[in-house]
């Protein structure tokens, strides 16, 4: 029997690779798991209410590209929040989580050839690992770009060389950023919109942590393409319910953009897609029109910040994150601090380098470890006091 050899040397995914690393060793103490970015606070209570109400919806196939109301209910959250109208029949679809569609825009929106040569997809450097599954799924090139402190932790895509610029046809991006919690401001999105304009490429944006945030929202590249008057069709959008309202497993997720990408991406889903269930397809529609909610989240997240502040206060190299969850901490070696801290502690978090590639034999998350910081509020700082007390004392 032969099977493919396109996915053959992929770097095992990162959680694995963590039970690898950790679980033949017994944990030091009390178990603290800081390692999955799951959300663990509440969702609105009524959500249940709406799937019951709307149970007789999974006697049938629910529409492909999302039903009027859910369309509707994205449409309006994106004028909402973006300042940007969009037709709800040909601006938006509706997904089954942001990582289907990150990867299937790249199947549904990449060319073969980009000036006669093998396609580049740019993809930030650490990444959320289907950047870099879509690229080679489309036998394009994955271009990993450093996001290190030298750049605000967001790749600088316009430094790269012409020839590689030449052959881009896409690029994506995360803010804010997973897992340093930059935020691309105005000026970021302004530079990378005039450069894909420049060489021809798409911007794949994904901006699912955009509503967890300290103080003020994060600029969305919908609000600034529609300032410059970019091509509708080079800026495609990705969110979710997630981060936003703690409904990871609700699978509700978007995707905006103009109307031949969207008209694209629904033919694939056409034949590969894997639709929400109406009661599902109710209940999102619901949340997206709700923010009471939203804002009683993130003030549970800035009050972690604070707890994140206060506990790393004078610790050398602490960055406190723009927004999202996460915390990038920088140690010595992340793998060995995070083995380190299972033994001594049981505090669970995940190498740096699990998130990253190499680039020109440098990692730049080997001396980062990531920290969620989604659990209870009590047990966060003392999951964070312990870290600190061992490996920052």
């Amino acid at each position: 029997m032969n099977f493919p050899e396109r996915f053959s040397d992929l770097p095992e995914y990162a959680f694995p690779r963590l039970r690898t690393l950790l679980d033949h060793h017994q944990p030091g103490g009390e178990v603290i798991h800081m390692t999955i970015g799951a959300p663990m606070h509440d969702f609105p209570a009524w959500v249940t209410d709406v799937i019951t109400e709307n149970a007789a919806g999974f006697k049938g196939y629910p529409p492909n590209e999302g039903s009027p109301e859910l369309r509707s209910a994205i449409t309006d959250w994106i004028d909402r929040r973006y300042g940007v109208s969009m037709d709800p029949d040909t601006n938006v679809m509706a997904l089954n989580g942001t990582r289907e569609g990150l990867y299937n825009a790249a199947m549904a929106l990449c060319p073969e050839q980009k000036n006669g040569e093998k396609p580049v997809i740019l993809c930030p450097n650490p990444f959320y690992q289907v950047y870099m599954v879509a690229s080679l799924s489309v036998r394009a090139e994955p271009v990993f770009v450093s996001a290190t402190a030298a750049t605000g932790h967001l790749p600088n895509y316009s430094g790269l060389p012409k020839d590689v610029l030449n052959r881009t046809v896409a690029a994506y991006i995360c803010s804010p950023a997973n897992p340093q919690g930059a935020v691309a401001s105005r000026d970021y999105w302004v530079e990378l919109i005039q450069l894909a304009e420049t060489y021809d490429f798409r911007i794949f944006a994904d901006e699912c942590y955009s509503e967890i945030y300290r103080d003020t929202a994060p600029t969305g590249v919908l609000t600034v393409a529609q300032e410059l008057g970019a091509d509708p069709e080079r800026i495609t959008l990705f969110n979710s319910l997630s981060k936003r309202s703690n409904l990871a497993g609700l699978r509700s997720g978007l995707i905006a953009g103009g109307p031949e990408t969207i008209k694209r991406v629904k033919q694939l889903r056409n034949y590969a897609g894997a639709p929400l269930p109406l009661p599902l397809q109710a209940a999102a529609a619901k949340v997206w029109a709700d923010e009471a909610h939203v804002v009683e989240n993130r003030a549970l997240y800035q009050e972690k910040y604070t707890i994140a502040d206060e506990v790393f206060a004078g610790v050398q190299g602490y960055m406190a994150p723009e927004a999202g969850f996460f915390l990038w901490l920088p140690v010595e070696n992340g793998e060995q601090t995070t083995l380190r801290l299972w033994q001594e502690t049981g505090v669970r978090v995940l190498p740096g380098a699990y998130l990253s590639q190499g680039d020109l034999g440098q990692n730049p998350g080997e001396q980062f470890i990531r920290v969620a910081m989604v659990a209870p509020k009590t047990e966060l700082r003392q999951g964070l006091i312990t870290l600190r007390d061992c490996i920052y004392s």
